[in-house]
Parts: structure tokens; C-alpha cells; sequence
């Protein structure tokens, strides 16, 4: 059995490179006292807000300042438990920096009252009149709109204090999962016995050609998931609690209203992507999920099954360097400075790329300012991990060039809108291999990994996103948010969808353990509406060209300038109707009937 190497014994090159934020953990020490240390002189100049246009843009320009080092102290620390939840410096670290954290929350919440207090208007005619507004232009539009909503200075001081407690449901279940959960080991067709981890099961085992292994690997998956089910039932229950009160004190109809309002998404936008597609969408899926039964030749359709491959000796192999060039030529379209961020990404140790133990599973991108962005990914040699790759270097690409072109404040892209860079990548690099040359098999399973982008944010994303709008609704009544509760509503949603012809057992009852999405506000939706933007704008790609692809780098250079909303009416895209979703969803139904046709012919 091929043992999992621990992360001391990972080649250097598989890694990313943290010195690139600080050369040695003893500079981020000093660093994380420095900071600290000043937050006390930044608070005491709170005074002077009232002095006028000037002593306040000094305060804001501070402030820019003491965030971007806050936020470097912070990754530093994040990216080294990411990688390794087990190393108990690690946890120590992130404790130090999170205990800073609570600290630096408390002089943001102070400045935000001190601002919020000044005489009604000042703030306004501020932004109209003073130049130098600009560069905090949303970061103060955004406090205006939270005014309505904000408790008394105290009140909102102690509770930033709180925050590392408010965040212990998150890091409670992101640490169990990476430094607690273990797996058993588990049985291929041959009889080989493989090694059994979170990303294993989800990078690897889920689409394993072979139905023993992968069905295998499912059920000590489940069982593996069983044993924590009601530690993180519990654990998801007081996330939600926590959300229902504190939208209750601040004075929202519900939580759902809270986090749309600082997403600054409409509740009828937020209902439009959930129920259109869990509705329209469904159809195509479960016609693709009758085809895969009957290629497969299945007994009955696993929850576990929904993502093996339908031709299983056609698994395209890659390595780095063709995984590259494929990411440098499919996105080459987007012009010489999108293309060099990504040459550069790949190129200087941007991105982990190793497995080892107590690694965070799935993917992720942080944009450092002024640094660049970080990637944890966990590399396989198949084609499919070049998409995920192009994925997460959507997001470093829309990060370095938001932050590039505006300032900090105005760099923050409503999650609404940030999965929109990120997956339109994967169907540029789609696309470029597609025309790299005719052969129908490889077309076939593009065609495929498409789908199972699509599968991921429109249907599992989606459907933890039912969860979350069905879970709140139950929690504002007064029900216990329990493990029994979020299974059987998981359950619920699950057969809805799939209208009997997937089989919702045990195991697919548990998924909703399986995503840190929850103590994320309300996030899992948002890959809907990322994905529906970006269907619209690589269609717009394709058949206009160099405008469409001049309105898109604009958009990504706009960062977080405007309202998500406004963005995407920038690229061309109005997600106030319901007609990019349906022209989404549609074009899904398009490559179910394509793979159909091939495997029907």
C-alpha cells in the first residue's frame, strides 16, 4: 500500500513558497507584535474624525496600511495550517493570529462608529467633493448601507472581540477534519489495498474507473464521516444559531436578508438562481444519470457513482508541463498581462500541489496584497486536475489585477460575484483543447468535465446552498439545527432533484460534512451565479471576440469597485432577469445531449 508522505517529506518543489510573505517564521513573529502593538496608537486617532475631510483620510490611508500587513500576518499563519492541520506549531501560530485578530476586529468596529457618528451626511459629501475618497469609495458605501444595522459602539466593540469565538464552528470543524478524521484502507478489483484520506476520496476515489475501489473507498468514506456526524451537526448548529441571533439583534428580517445585504444581492435574485435551476436543471441531470446507469451497466445509481467516468479506459494522463501549456494557451486569449500572471503563477511556487497528511482537501486561492496569490490544490496526473488548476488561477488572476488597479478597500469582490473569473477559465481551457484536434473520444470527455463542473456548482453547490435556505428557515422557527435534522433535509432536497434515479443512501445523506462552505456565510449559491455570469461571458467570448474580451479584463481590473450586480452588466450579463440562467442551464442540456448522442451512435 502506497503510504501518504507527512509534510516534512514532501519534495520542495511540490510546495508553495511562504517566504515569499515572510523569509522565516521569526519575521512573522516580529511582524505580528508589530501590529499588534500599534493598534492602540491607530484607535486613539479616532478623535480627530471630526477635525475634517483631511484628518479623515489620513485615518483611512492608516488604515489601509495597518490591513495590508494584518492581512499578511494572518495568511502566513492560515497557509501553514492549510497545508498541515497536524503540526501543532501550526495550530499555535493560527491561535496567536487569530487572538490578533479578535484585536484588529475591535479597532475596525471602533473606526466604523467613530465614522458612522459623525453628522449625518459629512461622510456622504466627503465621497462627492474630496478626491481623495475614492480609493475607500465602496468600503465607506458599504458601512453607510450596514448604518441601519449597526448596534451601539460598545456593543459592536465586544462583539468584535469575540470574534475568534464567533469563528470557532469553522475552525473547530476545518481542524477536526484535517488533524482528527481517519479513513480505512481500501480494496481495488485486484485486491490492492490503497490508502484512504478526505482528498483522496474526493481528487481521486469518487471518479476511479473502477466501480470496486470507488465503492469501497464510499463506504469507508461513510463511516469515516459517521463517526463525527453529531460533533458536527452540533457544530453547524451553533454556526446557524449564532447567525439567526446576531441578524436578530442588528434588526434583518432573517439571516438570509443579513448575508444578502452585504452581498449586496436582492432576495429575489438570491430565489431566481435556486429555483430555476434546481427545477429546469434537473431534467438534464437525471437523463445523464439514465445514460450513466446503462453505459456502466449498474445495478442501481449510487450517490458515488455520479461522477465515475462513463468511457474508463479513455483517463487522459498529463504532467505539469502539458498542464501548463494548456493553461498558458487556452488563456492566452484574454491578452499578454492576464497571460503573464498566469505564467508567473505557475512558474514560482504559487501553488501546492502536494498530498500529505493533515492537508486542507479541495482547492483554494488567497490573494496576498502586495505579495500574490497562494493555490493549495492536491495534484493528480489526470486531465481533470488541469481544470481545477485553471480554476483557482481564475481567481489569482482576477486578484492580482483587482488589487493591481484599485485600491484594498476597493478591491473586495462580493462573493456573489467571485466564482465568475475562476470558472470561465475552465471553459476557456476547455475550449483551447477542444480545437487541438477532432478526435470525438476526447471531445466526448471534455464534454463530460464540463458537466461535472456544472454538476459541482449547479447541482452539489447548489443543493448545499437548498440546504442552507432550508436549514435558516427552520432555525428562525425555533428548531434545533440537529445531525438527524440535516440529514433527513439533506435526504429531502437529494431525491427531489434526482426524482429516483440516483439511490439517496446513508452516505449521501452525510454530504453536508463534507463542506466548510457552511461557516462561510451564506457562499455555496454564489458558485451558481459565478458560473451562470461566466457561461454568458466565455458564449460572448466566442462569438464577438476581442470586445467581449476587452469588456471582461475591465471587469476583472474593476475588482470590487461596484456592486456585483453592476459587474455583471459590465461583462454584458444582467442577473436581475431570469434569462442568463435559463441560457446556462440550457447550455448544459446541450452537452448531455452531445454525450448522449456519442455513446447512443
Amino acid at each position: 500500500m502506497k503510504k501518504r508522505l507527512t509534510r516534512s517529506e514532501v519534495p520542495v518543489e511540490q510546495t508553495w513558497k511562504l517566504e515569499d510573505i515572510f523569509a522565516s517564521e521569526a519575521d512573522w513573529e516580529k511582524e505580528l507584535k508589530a501590529v499588534e502593538a500599534e493598534l492602540p496608537a491607530f484607535s486613539q486617532e479616532f478623535g480627530r474624525l471630526s477635525q475634517g475631510p483631511d484628518a479623515v483620510l489620513a485615518v483611512l490611508r492608516k488604515m489601509e496600511n495597518l490591513s495590508k500587513r494584518f492581512f499578511r500576518v494572518m495568511a502566513y499563519a492560515n497557509l501553514n495550517l492549510s497545508v498541515d492541520g497536524t503540526n501543532p506549531a501550526a495550530q499555535a501560530a493560527m491561535g496567536r493570529a487569530g487572538a490578533a485578530a479578535a484585536k484588529y476586529q475591535a479597532a475596525m468596529a471602533l473606526l466604523r462608529s467613530e465614522l458612522l457618528s459623525l453628522p449625518e451626511g459629512v461622510v456622504e459629501k466627503y465621497l462627492e467633493t474630496e478626491a481623495g475618497f475614492a480609493d475607500f469609495a465602496r468600503m465607506l458605501q458599504q458601512m453607510l448601507a450596514e448604518k441601519p444595522y449597526t448596534l451601539s459602539r460598545e456593543t459592536e466593540e465586544a462583539l468584535a472581540s469575540l470574534r475568534e469565538v464567533l469563528e470557532a464552528p469553522g475552525m473547530i470543524y476545518n481542524r477536526s477534519k484535517a488533524a482528527d478524521m481517519t479513513f480505512a484502507p481500501v480494496l481495488d478489483s485486484k485486491g490492492n489495498t490503497h490508502p484512504m484520506s478526505f482528498a483522496l476520496y474526493e481528487e481521486d476515489y469518487e471518479t476511479s474507473p473502477d466501480p470496486v475501489l470507488r465503492r469501497n473507498a464510499y463506504q469507508s468514506f461513510t463511516q469515516g464521516l459517521k463517526a463525527y456526524q453529531n460533533t458536527y451537526g452540533a457544530t453547524w448548529g451553533t454556526e446557524v444559531q449564532k447567525n439567526v441571533v446576531l441578524a436578530r439583534l442588528r434588526g434583518y428580517k432573517s439571516a438570509i436578508d443579513m448575508f444578502l445585504h452585504r452581498q449586496e444581492v436582492s432576495m429575489e435574485a438570491y430565489n431566481a438562481l435556486h429555483d430555476i435551476i434546481l427545477k429546469e436543471l434537473a431534467p438534464h441531470m437525471r437523463r445523464y444519470a439514465r445514460l450513466r446507469k446503462k453505459v456502466l451497466g449498474l445495478d442501481k445509481m449510487l450517490y458515488c457513482d455520479i461522477e465515475a467516468p462513463l468511457d474508463p479506459d479513455f483517463q487522459p494522463a498529463t504532467t505539469w508541463e502539458q498542464t501548463s501549456e494548456y493553461i498558458l494557451q487556452g488563456l492566452s486569449v484574454l491578452g499578454p498581462e492576464y497571460a503573464e500572471i498566469i505564467r508567473q503563477g505557475l512558474a514560482n511556487r504559487w501553488i501546492d500541489l502536494a498530498d500529505n497528511v493533515g492537508k486542507s482537501t479541495g482547492a483554494f486561492c488567497a490573494s496576498i496584497p502586495d505579495v500574490h496569490p497562494f493555490i493549495l490544490i492536491t495534484w493528480t496526473d489526470n486531465m481533470r486536475t488541469t481544470l481545477t488548476l485553471a480554476h483557482e488561477l481564475g481567481h489569482a488572476g482576477h486578484g492580482v489585477l483587482s488589487l493591481r488597479y484599485q485600491s484594498l478597500g476597493n478591491s473586495r469582490t462580493s462573493s456573489f460575484f467571485v466564482e465568475a473569473p475562476s470558472t470561465i477559465n475552465e471553459l476557456l481551457v476547455a475550449d483551447y483543447i477542444k480545437a487541438q484536434g477532432g478526435d470525438p473520444r476526447m471531445h466526448c470527455w471534455l464534454n463530460m468535465q464540463l458537466l461535472m463542473t456544472y454538476h459541482h456548482n449547479f447541482v452539489r453547490h447548489l443543493i448545499e446552498g437548498e440546504l442552507q435556505r432550508r436549514i435558516y428557515t427552520l432555525a428562525e422557527q425555533g428548531q434545533p439545527v440537529t445531525a438527524a435534522l440535516l440529514s433527513k433535509v439533506q435526504g429531502d432536497i437529494l431525491d427531489e432533484f434526482w426524482g429516483g434515479e440516483v439511490e439517496i443512501d446513508e452516505g449521501a445523506r452525510l454530504t453536508w460534512m463534507r463542506q466548510p462552505h457552511y461557516y462561510m456565510g451564506l457562499y455555496p449559491y454564489c458558485y451558481s451565479a459565478g458560473l451562470t455570469i461566466a457561461t454568458a461571458v466565455a458564449q460572448a467570448i466566442r462569438e464577438e471576440g476581442q470586445p467581449a474580451v476587452e469588456r471582461w479584463l475591465e471587469v476583472l481590473k474593476a475588482g470590487g469597485s461596484k456592486p456585483p450586480m453592476e459587474l455583471a452588466k459590465m461583462a454584458g450579463v444582467d442577473m436581475t432577469k431570469p434569462d442568463a440562467i435559463r441560457t446556462a442551464v440550457a447550455y448544459v442540456g446541450q452537452l448531455v445531449d452531445q454525450v448522449v448522442n456519442y455513446f447512443e451512435k
